[in-house]
């Protein structure tokens, strides 16, 4: 038979220690957290004062205990926050709002990469800048951006460049040059990933092409990824943002010739059977009035833009940048140009 389970004596509770606090004295020092002079007090704090007039209830971690068993130990001073304000950017025209940002390339050996700055339009989605470096630093980047505001004829209070906030756009050099410019800065909030969407959605758009490779043997082949894709993006790759446009048509300010050419055709599809449009004659997707990073809500968007706004990511591309060291090169686009062609020129070339 088998045998049975004895059941295991049932303990007395443990006696408190003869050095631990009675009751009343845990409810004195309770009672004195919980004073109005000290109720914001660190227990520090209470502590020494409770020392400087002459009484002595408890050491500091019997406070803390104290504190702990009434679900108490937190925060108690009074503390500003410092909350980071979200950036509400908003874009009615090209070159009014840019946003840049630096992404890696896989170099040929492991722990090896290669640094991609774009600088992009967010109404246009045309990058209006970009380059390829052996490096990420705050230098390059500024190089880059000043030559990119030379080339698009950027005024002073002309341009906001929003940016997340990375070193290098954070550093005091290309702080001081944007001033310098006149061009208003803005950052993502911190830990806030979606505060930059359309620079992350043109890094996934590059990424995502079947053509792209696993690693790059050299910076001059990520250079020659980088030109083709360029190109191609801005002016054969028509956008879902943007009226199914390209960036070039929007940014270059030929969207309205363009719409009126495909309201021709499909009005003269309409013409030749109707019956094959059962609700209304066909339209060309609208071009958006206005695009937002961070929209407010409905109730306080202007009148004026809030029929047809547009916030959603995007992704374009163009190189005119330009650097200082290892030979990153720039790529410059005529200014005026439906169709730009990217041609490589050396630094002095692009700046001068």
């Amino acid at each position: 038979m088998p045998q049975r389970r004895r059941s295991r004596p049932v303990r007395e509770p443990r006696p408190p220690p003869p050095r631990a606090l009675s009751g009343a004295e845990r409810d004195a020092i309770l009672a004195e957290l919980h004073h109005p002079r000290f109720v914001d007090l660190a227990p520090a704090e209470v502590y020494a004062t409770l020392l400087d007039e002459g009484r002595y209830l408890g050491s500091l971690r019997t406070m803390y205990r104290v504190l702990a068993a009434t679900q108490e130990a937190r925060e108690r001073r009074p503390q500003l926050r410092h909350v980071a304000p979200k950036p509400e950017l908003l874009a009615t025209r090209p070159n009014e709002v840019w946003s840049w940002d630096i992404t890696k390339l896989l170099g040929p050996a492991k722990w090896t990469y290669y640094y991609l700055y774009v600088i992009l339009d967010i109404f246009s989605r045309y990058v209006v800048g970009w380059m390829v470096a052996h490096q990420e630093s705050a230098a390059l980047a500024g190089r880059l951006i000043a030559a990119t505001c030379v080339k698009q004829a950027i005024g002073p209070s002309q341009l906001t460049i929003h940016a997340d906030r990375g070193s290098s756009m954070t550093a005091k050099p290309v702080a001081l040059l944007l001033a310098d410019l006149g061009v208003t800065r803005t950052h993502s909030r911190p830990h806030v990933s979606n505060d930059n969407p359309f620079s992350e959605a043109q890094f996934k758009t590059l990424k995502y092409r079947p053509e792209f490779p696993a690693r790059f043997g050299s910076l001059e082949d990520a250079r020659a990824f980088c030109q083709p894709f360029f190109t191609w993006y801005n002016t054969a790759h028509r956008h879902g943002g943007i009226g199914l446009l390209t960036p070039a048509m929007v940014h270059d300010g030929h969207a309205e010739v363009v719409r009126a050419r495909r309201a021709e055709v499909l009005a003269a599809a309409y013409a030749a059977h109707p019956e094959r449009f059962v609700r209304q004659p066909p339209q060309p997707p609208a071009l958006p009035l206005a695009v937002w990073i961070n929209p407010p809500p409905p109730s306080e968007t202007p009148a004026t833009l809030s029929g047809d706004t547009m916030d959603s990511p995007a992704t374009s591309t163009i190189g005119s940048g330009s650097t200082i060291s290892r030979g990153a090169a720039i790529w410059v686009p005529p200014a005026t140009s439906h169709f730009p062609s990217p041609t490589r020129t050396s630094t002095a070339e692009a700046l001068h």
